[in-house]
């Protein structure tokens, strides 16, 4: 008898082996399942929600797993690289461009179709648990190497949108580290991002890829349809982020979402000027007094009203299909975190 080795749907072809349980720890599964998940879409034909910018708005439509991946999820040369570099970008960057959650690379001659950050996402979160299930809502959590990722990413297809977009905007800063002379530029900063959002939008791609999971309320149960994949341009990324950044300039600081922008700003500021940007430079030195553990976080009770849909609210995917996108008994390779809190959720009888 064959014996079935442990594997996730559709990655046959992956710098990581699935037959081993260092493959199955939570940083590698978190970006793996979702790729998996989407491989599993493509094979019923269903297509992914898409955010993108269209008629000058962020609008939910819908766009095919193989647009999404820049190939054919089954195709016999579609590689899938995780925490690899997309190499088109590194003209963009100086010094080492960072790696990205998964690259779509041709098996074959090693060029890179695509690539994605990955955001695998709890619905709904804590700020919207007790809300019905049209109002939940997912919290987005963004590192640093995102941005320098869409920076480029926006650069490497609209390039020559950029300068047009820049000069409608005097912005004259001397010095980049001092927050009070950036905070009186804030408005116009984010304006640009908006502005910039909307010009590149002919020319948008797919950056982030975000399926979401489903549980009944906040307990650890799986809701009865709780798995379908979102996934945001560029453009409608750079859109959200000018969209939750604060611009008051009487502010006592500068919030992580602005932060954010401005470290946009500033990085596409460098290309329309010197064709790079040194991302690791930007993100040490205009940290504002806060910690560059990540860029921002955005909780469900703001997220929700952008990716409100029929499909967030009631997910394709039903809990028994996951037999079918975790293969070979490879459920028995997850090391789930300890966390107290859920330990003690599920031992009621220790309450008894």
């Amino acid at each position: 008898m064959k014996l079935i080795k442990p594997s996730l749907f559709g990655l046959q072809n992956s710098n990581r082996d699935f037959g081993k349980a260092d493959a199955w720890g939570k940083n590698q599964f978190n970006s793996s399942f979702p790729a998996a998940l989407s491989c599993y879409l493509y094979s019923r034909g269903i297509e992914a929600n898409y955010l993108g910018i269209a008629s000058e708005k962020l609008t939910i439509s819908t766009l095919a797993i193989d647009a999404l991946f820049g190939a054919k999820p089954d195709g016999a040369d579609t590689y899938f690289a995780f925490e690899a570099q997309h190499s088109p970008f590194q003209k963009y960057v100086i010094g080492t461009l960072p790696r990205t959650d998964l690259v779509i690379q041709n098996k074959e001659t090693g060029l890179c179709l695509r690539g994605l950050e990955v955001k695998l996402t709890a619905l709904p979160d804590n700020t919207t648990c007790d809300f019905s299930d049209d109002r939940y809502g997912t919290e987005i959590v963004t590192r640093p190497d995102t941005i320098a990722y869409l920076a480029a990413s926006i650069a490497h297809d609209s390039y020559d949108s950029l300068s047009p977009v820049f000069n409608n905007y005097k912005i004259n800063i001397s010095d980049w580290t001092d927050a009070l002379e950036v905070q009186k530029n804030l408005p116009a900063i984010v304006s640009c991002i908006a502005a910039l959002s909307i010009a590149i939008a002919k020319n948008q791609s797919p950056f982030l890829l975000q399926p979401i999971w489903k549980t009944v309320g906040k307990s650890p149960k799986f809701a009865e349809h709780c798995l379908d994949v979102f996934a945001w341009s560029n453009a409608a990324f750079a859109w959200f982020i000018s969209q939750i950044s604060r611009v008051d300039t009487s502010a006592n600081r500068i919030t992580r979402q602005s932060r954010t922008s401005i470290w946009l700003y500033k990085m596409l500021a460098d290309i329309v000027r010197q064709e790079k940007f040194d991302h690791a430079q930007i993100i040490d030195q205009l940290s504002y007094n806060t910690k560059n553990d990540k860029a921002f976080a955005s909780a469900g009770n703001v997220t929700s009203a952008y990716m409100a849909c029929a499909n967030l609210t009631k997910p394709r995917i039903r809990k028994d299909e996951i037999k079918n996108i975790i293969l070979g008994g490879g459920q028995t390779l997850l090391s789930p975190e300890r966390r107290l809190d859920a330990i003690i959720v599920n031992s009621p009888e220790l309450f008894k």
